[in-house]
């Protein structure tokens, strides 16, 4: 179990780290991608069975696509869910 969490911590601050220069598309793409790998590892982690991991992984893709963080303006763009978003000041 430790060894999951150490290697999601990792896997999150490396992928932090490569989106300083991304479009905001591209972050919420890699935030998908990290979200639903975060959910498989999760799950994997509590031994759940297939069915739990499935929505494990959706739910951490959802998650990963929701928020992506302008850096320069700390501000957040949050997904409305219809292929927009809206900016908000990061909370």
């Amino acid at each position: 179990m430790k060894r999951n969490v150490l290697g999601l911590l990792s896997m999150a601050c490396l992928t932090m780290a490569g989106c300083e220069s991304m479009t905001r598309e591209e972050q919420m793409v890699v935030g998908g991608l990290a979200g639903a790998a975060a959910g498989l590892v999760t799950a994997n982690a509590f031994d759940a069975n297939t069915n739990w991991k499935i929505i494990a992984v959706m739910a951490g893709a959802a998650a990963g696509t929701l928020v992506a963080r302008n850096n320069a303006t700390d501000q957040c763009a949050y997904a409305v869910g219809d292929g927009t978003y809206r900016i908000l000041p990061c909370p």
